[in-house]
């Protein structure tokens, strides 16, 4: 079964091709990531062409009906869906091209950290803003 090697043990495991290739690779974790970033592609899709659509619709529009349509209980949800949506979406982008582009492992993690901090404060403080609309 393992045969020693001068690189360490060997491990032969009887598995097909297709097998293999279900293992996701090393990360074990890319088609999870690209399905969620498929995923919240489609779902901006809908919630950016309804915000556009509202601003627009809103545009010379006085303050107070401006309030009145951000204290509604489906205009919150939509804007609260837009925003996770947005924010995750971009965290997966950046990402992806923070992987392919910095190629020193310290550089890469310290990035990702740092860029994933920072996708979550600037989330959050959407989410904040929002929400002191709609209250």
């Amino acid at each position: 079964m393992a045969s020693p090697s001068p690189k360490g043990p060997h491990v032969s495991i009887m598995r097909s091709e297709l097998g293999q290739v279900r293992g996701l690779g090393p990360a074990r974790s890319g088609v999870a990531h690209w399905w969620a970033q498929r995923l919240t592609a489609l779902a901006l899709l809908p919630l950016t062409l309804w915000f556009i659509l509202a601003i627009i619709s809103l545009s010379g529009a006085p303050h107070e009906v401006v309030l009145d349509w951000t204290g509604r209980p489906l205009t919150v949800v939509l804007l609260i869906c837009l925003v996770l949506a947005t924010f995750y979406h971009m965290q997966l982008g950046l990402q992806v091209v923070i992987e392919d582009y910095i190629h020193v492992e310290r550089t890469k993690l310290l990035a990702i950290v740092a860029m994933k901090a920072a996708t979550f404060l600037l989330g959050l403080s959407a989410l904040v803003a929002v929400l002191k609309l709609g209250i």
